[in-house]
């Protein structure tokens, strides 16, 4: 199928680069393509949502510090800048033998090269009644649930309020504290209970011990009710449109929503097509990011794993692939060599507490919670953004009311 290029300089078409997904790594490389694009390139950007959410100011917004615009990134506006066309759909497959992008709205789309930036989603299919929580991820949707959260809670402060977050890692604890500072703000503390559903016998496996140990004590000093060692095997809902959490050991809590905070997963497309995946079913990719069965796929974020350096889902590792992803992507459109990329091992983690706090996590040490360090993390995040200056809402293309996150 021919598809007219609306801002391309380029008016002769030789090959289709295809990118799926506008994650931090796609983010990056449109943002860099942009300022340096190769003549005779279809590029393409499948997305299914309009603003790409940056996951290191996304917690600062549940909180109440950060607007919708300052964490998201208009990708109408960057696609235009990078010269792409934006097509706004879900790719739902990929047919390998002709080398095209199957959506659930549109044709398929030929590619020559092809690019995978989709993130992952909390594994909860296999527990009955996952469909009655809230899913931290895809984020659209989260935020969506969010904001009906929050519009309950402010014309109903004198209601009590009972919410679940299943998962004690990272992404569990840091989304407990700013649930409840943002909460705390329309409703009295009293009427809220936040309980924390893990599994494990710690929190945030995988962080020193001080940072758990810290954390830990931040969330019981604030009041919320941890569930250690408690496996939830079961969701069901209940009258008012609550849910009660149900536990291997016979725990069973109600809340007014849940929360589903737990490992990552891919959706089940990425394997069925026929790439090479890890045991996860993410796509195994190599030191080039290109995939390890079909070279003409490239991966990255959250649902690549470099098979040669496993790294954890975090979004400075598909921050930093971003670079290297479009060198290699032009480099392969030219024909020359590719570049090999390892990740670093260790990431500093800054873990906001909800109250204009952060800690620091990297290896065995940590530190914190400090004022000085939530400010460190927030002017690195005002940074990373500002590489998108450009492609900023404007009065050409504004956005819905989504009505402030703040109160």
């Amino acid at each position: 199928m021919k598809h007219t290029i609306t801002h391309s300089p380029f008016p002769i078409i030789s090959f289709n680069l295809v990118l799926i997904g506008g994650g931090h790594s796609h983010a990056i490389a449109l943002e860099l393509w942009g300022s340096n694009p190769l003549p005779g390139v279809r590029l393409v950007l499948i997305t299914d949502t309009p603003h790409a959410p940056y996951s290191g100011m996304l917690p600062g917004y549940v909180a109440g510090f950060y607007t919708f615009d300052e964490c998201h990134i208009h990708l109408p506006n960057l696609a235009k800048f990078a010269g792409a066309e934006l097509i706004l759909d879900r790719a739902i497959g990929l047919d390998l033998e002709n080398n095209r992008v199957l959506c659930a709205k549109s044709p398929p789309i030929p590619f020559d090269l092809l690019s995978i930036d989709i993130g992952s989603t909390p594994q909860a299919s296999h527990i009955p009644g996952a469909e009655y929580t809230i899913p931290a991820k895809p984020v659209p949707q989260f935020l969506d649930r969010w904001h009906e959260l929050l519009e309950t809670a402010r014309q109903n402060p004198d209601r009590s309020l009972s919410l679940g977050i299943v998962g004690g890692g990272a992404g569990g604890v840091e989304l407990a504290l700013n649930i409840q500072s943002h909460l705390h703000r329309l409703v009295p503390p009293q009427n809220l209970a936040l309980h924390l559903f893990h599994r494990g016998g710690e929190l945030m496996e995988g962080h020193a011990a001080p940072v758990r140990l810290r954390l830990q004590r931040i969330l019981v000093e604030r009041g919320v009710r941890i569930h250690l060692g408690e496996t939830v095997n079961g969701i069901s809902p209940v009258e008012a449109a609550g849910v009660r959490v149900a536990c291997e050991s016979g725990l069973t809590v109600t809340c007014d929503r849940a929360f589903w905070v737990t490992q990552a997963s891919a959706p089940p497309w990425v394997s069925e097509c026929g790439l090479s995946t890890d045991d996860r079913g993410f796509i195994a990719v190599g030191e080039t990011l290109q995939s390890l069965s079909h070279p003409r796929i490239f991966a990255t974020g959250d649902i690549a794993t470099m098979v040669a350096h496993p790294r954890p889902k975090a979004g400075v590792f598909a921050v930093r692939q971003g670079k290297p992803l479009v060198k290699n992507l032009q480099a392969a459109v030219l024909g020359k060599p590719l570049q090999r990329y390892i990740p670093q091992k260790n990431l500093l983690a800054l873990i906001g507490t909800g109250d204009g706090k952060a800690i620091a996590s990297r290896g065995n040490w940590g530190f914190g919670p400090t004022g000085w360090l939530w400010c460190g993390k927030d002017r690195i995040d005002r940074a990373f953004m500002a590489r998108f200056d450009h492609a900023k809402i404007t009065p050409e293309t504004p956005e819905p009311d989504r009505g402030s996150p703040n109160s």
